[in-house]
């Protein structure tokens, strides 16, 4: 198993969306550089938001992470998908976190949100995204559903905080009471999208087709 992670490694990275995880994660510490930038429109912003849309922003980019445009090519390899999956997970998991420490660094320690609240909600939200770009791989025939799942999640930021109850309310303030209560959410959306990453990796089941004559 080892020598087949290793052989398969190298072409793996080579078909990582690069481009797209640049601009994302490049996107995300831009807004997350904003309250240093005193002179851009954007500097006057809370940190919690502009850390809340850097998240997302990654998220975004990493939507695109397993589409495969020789999808329907390498559904005959001995490899199975879920290793080759796992593969990529492998190489773009500790290059996020790196990527978030760097964006709650830029930020400016006196207006800093509490790290463990906001960090909850980023690896929710980019767990989301990986387990929408599975749920899409396993259960259409789509080679590249990225732009698709992106165009999904974004909708789904922008209306969630418009259409959930104020119970439910993800998207608090610090100072706000519900705020432990809302990070309890967080954490059940991260489990569940963790286990849906999970039920959504290995090959999917097809029916059997009697041969018509």
């Amino acid at each position: 198993m080892r020598g087949v992670i290793r052989e398969l490694t190298p072409p793996v990275c080579r078909t990582l969306p690069w481009r797209a995880l640049a601009v994302g994660s490049g996107l995300g510490l831009l807004l997350a550089a904003m309250p240093r930038l005193s002179d851009s429109a954007l500097a006057g912003w809370p940190p919690l938001t502009l850390l809340r849309t850097a998240a997302l922003a990654h998220a975004l980019s990493l939507t695109f992470l397993l589409d495969d445009p020789a999808r329907h090519t390498t559904a005959a390899v001995p490899t199975r998908r879920a290793l080759r999956t796992g593969i990529r997970l492998a190489l773009v998991v500790p290059l996020t976190a790196l990527w978030w420490t760097a964006a709650l660094l830029l930020v400016p320690s006196d207006t800093r949100p509490p790290t463990l609240g906001i960090t909850l909600e980023a690896a929710a939200t980019c767990a989301l995204a990986l387990a929408a770009g599975a749920a899409a791989i396993r259960l259409t025939d789509e080679p590249r559903p990225g732009p698709s799942v992106a165009a999904a999640l974004l909708f789904t930021a922008i209306m969630a905080p418009l259409l959930l109850p104020e119970r439910w309310q993800l998207f608090v303030w610090p100072q706000d009471k519900r705020w432990e209560a809302a990070h309890e959410r967080w954490a059940w959306l991260l489990a569940g999208a963790v286990v849906a990453l999970g039920v959504c990796l290995p090959e999917p089941v097809r029916r059997f087709q009697p041969v018509r004559r």
